[in-house]
């Protein structure tokens, strides 16, 4: 039995035979499909290639309806073959919205991140050093050596290690033990039919940085908001938040947080194309890079770091 065929006879239990339509998937094994069927409408998410994810998938889902985050709603699940049949939300994401209507839905996309932040935290697993390190470091092994076919040595190996722990520095000096999507971006959220967003694709949630899904949103990959507009929006999340910290601390805080995510970016593109045949994430990779160079460049210890990707990469 294929797949998809483990799949239909799952949806046959509930009364469902009809065709199913793959949609676009995401940058994980996990497929989507349409039921196309006038007596019922859903998305099925196969994550049969990962099944361990569903379990996260649906107690997060929980965790945020009960934060009152806007999520798809669940109609069924099967832990064992990684089955989820959900609410189907239709193609409107805020990535469309913003580029067809404009950017002024962004203030409501950064209340619903404040209102995440208060969801349940208790056994996600931290955004630690550790962990901010090990992301990071994807950027060496897969860009830089593996993508761009470079031979560190070892003072360059010695001053991305220095930068690297600089940034994780100064990300954990801001507020932690944050509910944190990870993927914060204009593609993970969508609008309902009463025009309110819906967080999608966060069975991947830690706890760990106040700015982290700010930044996510804020210096997108695949969207690029002018400077000024970034800042006054970060400065509108702060307000909101109840965060006493003056601009430039909490400008700093979200510089570094945004240089963690970047480099971690890099990296995750270049394995996505090398490992996964999936090469259309190069094609963001210049704005991710330029988001690296502005950030770095701003800070005196990141320069050196700023100077060197502009001289060698």
């Amino acid at each position: 039995m294929n797949e998809n065929e483990a799949l239909r006879n799952w949806l046959e239990g509930y009364g469902i035979d009809a065709a199913l339509k793959p949609l676009e998937g995401d940058a994980s094994l996990r497929k989507y499909y349409r039921i196309e069927d006038p007596l019922h409408s859903g998305i099925v998410m196969d994550a049969s290639a990962q099944p361990e994810s569903v379990k996260p998938f649906v107690e997060i889902a929980h965790r945020l309806f009960e934060a009152g985050v806007r999520t798809p709603k669940i109609n069924a699940f099967d832990l064992e073959r990684g089955f989820v049949f959900m609410e189907d939300l239709g193609n409107r994401h805020f990535y469309d919205a913003i580029r067809t209507e404009g950017t002024h839905y962004y203030p409501k996309a950064i209340e619903t991140i404040a209102k995440m932040q208060k969801t349940d935290t208790s056994g996600l697993p931290p955004y630690d050093r550790d962990f901010l390190l090990f992301e990071m470091g994807l950027m060496q092994t897969w860009y830089l050596e593996k993508h761009l076919g470079m031979t560190l040595s070892k003072e360059e190996k010695k001053l991305i290690d220095s930068t690297l722990e600089k940034i994780a520095d100064v990300a954990l000096e801001q507020p932690q033990g944050l509910f944190v999507h990870r993927d914060n971006h204009s593609r993970n959220l969508m609008f309902d039919c009463s025009d309110e967003i819906v967080v999608i694709d966060f069975q991947d949630a830690r706890t760990g940085a106040l700015t982290y899904d700010l930044v996510s949103l804020l210096k997108d990959v695949y969207v690029e908001l002018p400077k000024e507009e970034v800042t006054r929006l970060a400065l509108y999340f702060r307000d909101i938040s109840g965060v006493d910290v003056d601009d430039a601390t909490f400008m700093r805080w979200f510089d570094f947080m945004g240089l963690q995510r970047h480099i971690k970016i890099l990296g995750i593109f270049a394995r996505l194309a090398l490992r996964d045949g999936k090469f259309g994430y190069l094609n963001d990779i210049p704005l991710t890079m330029k988001y690296i160079l502005e950030a770095s460049e701003k800070y005196e210890e990141t320069q050196p770091f700023a100077k060197w990707l502009q001289d060698s990469v």
